[in-house]
């Protein structure tokens, strides 16, 4: 007896089905500028090289298709360059329009080469985080699948710490009657900064927190790169006694080995990563063994899609990772990662969305919704301060 296999093209068997490709057709980008409660300082403030921040600009992007589907992303900045995202966001839409959603990694590469003259990290990616973001968004609402699922989920919440109620700018009391509210809210470690030019005023805080909290508290520490090596060294030293869960971003964000030098000769963890903007930048840190735990961002690093990259390579050398600020977003990348560490909770976003995070028992819970889950408020359009659009004639 002898049998017959028919093979059908790929191709063919997609005309054969009746469906036809879908394609972007239009492009919506607008900044919002979000307001904080109150102004917030970290120890760069403090040392006299930043102002103190009292808003959030916030790139959103909406990207539909043929099919009548919408993607929605994000990407944000913190001080200064937010009109320029948008402005650069106007510049590279128009390559999309047109083409396949679905061909993600092409399309990332296609925006950086469209604005490759100003470089491959910082602005030129952080404008295309917002539409890479709006096209996973879109593929999971297409598979009616969160983020999370379609990326493939370790885990359905992750743990996660307050960084919000912690900054410098808040007294010591406070911050510590800030970490228990938040506690009490369902978060389950807490972070201070500290990096103040009187390193009195750090062991103050480390020290009523540890008072107050308790030893079982997760509790971290953030620096926001303002020592020195030998200040770094000496500090990390007067913090082991505290049994910190991480010191976070103790030297310049571009030190490889200074952190590499600092993680082999102290006990407590180091963390850092959160400034860099490449796939390289993270890999010259990790080569050189100078985080313990990384802190990827994707927004700063342009999106899910080179976010997974660097997550690749963290895993590779067996480095947990712990994503940076944007909770709404790294909720789901954090939960697609085979080392869990923690997500960061921020409140300063949530008015800007119609959605808010469940906390439960020291952890945040992935959301269920297709996509990011994410819409935007009403409120927010008080604070659009404008908007780029691009759509096929």
């Amino acid at each position: 007896m002898s049998t017959t296999t028919a093979t059908i093209a790929p191709q063919a068997a997609w005309s054969a089905s009746g469906e036809t490709r879908s394609t972007i057709e239009r492009i919506r980008s607008a900044l919002y500028f979000v307001p904080l409660k109150q102004p917030a300082s970290d120890a760069k403030v403090f040392t006299g090289r930043q102002k103190p921040l009292d808003r959030v600009a916030v790139l959103i992007a909406w990207i539909t298709t043929s099919d009548g589907l919408e993607g929605f992303g994000l990407s944000y900045s913190k001080r200064a360059g937010g009109p320029a995202l948008l402005a650069h966001a106007r510049e590279i839409a128009p390559e999309m329009l047109g083409e396949d959603p679905s061909d993600i990694g092409r399309l990332w590469e296609k925006l950086q080469w469209a604005g490759a003259s100003v470089g491959r990290g910082g602005l030129a990616v952080q404008a295309i985080a917002a539409f890479d973001v709006a096209l996973w968004d879109l593929k999971g609402k297409r598979a009616g699948l969160s983020l999370a699922k379609l990326l493939g989920a370790y885990r359905d919440s992750v743990r996660c710490y307050n960084t919000s109620g912690g900054f410098l700018s808040v007294a010591a009391d406070e911050a510590v009657a800030n970490a228990q509210a938040a506690l009490a809210s369902g978060v389950g470690g807490i972070k201070l900064k500290v990096g103040h030019p009187d390193a009195g005023v750090d062991i103050e805080r480390v020290e009523l927190a540890r008072k107050r909290l308790g030893d079982s508290v997760p509790l971290m520490v953030d620096a926001n790169q303002q020592w020195d090596r030998p200040t770094a060294l000496r500090m990390g030293r007067r913090l082991e006694a505290y049994n910190l869960v991480w010191i976070e971003e103790p030297l310049d964000a571009f030190d490889a080995a200074g952190h590499a030098q600092l993680a082999s000769q102290l006990d407590i963890p180091i963390a850092t990563g959160e400034m860099l903007t490449s796939v390289a930048e993270h890999w010259r840190l990790l080569e050189a063994g100078g985080a313990d735990i990384l802190q990827p961002d994707a927004p700063r690093v342009g999106g899910i899609t080179p976010f997974l990259k660097v997550a690749a390579l963290a895993d590779h050398v067996g480095v947990p990772i712990a994503p940076h600020f944007a909770m709404e977003l790294h909720l789901h990348l954090a939960a697609a990662q085979p080392r869990e560490t923690w997500v960061e909770h921020f409140d300063w976003l949530e008015p800007l969305f119609n959605e808010r995070l469940e906390l439960r028992d020291g952890r945040m819970v992935v959301p269920r919704s297709p996509g990011l889950g994410l819409t935007l408020s009403e409120q927010a359009t008080a604070w659009q301060q404008g908007v780029a659009e691009a759509a096929l004639p």
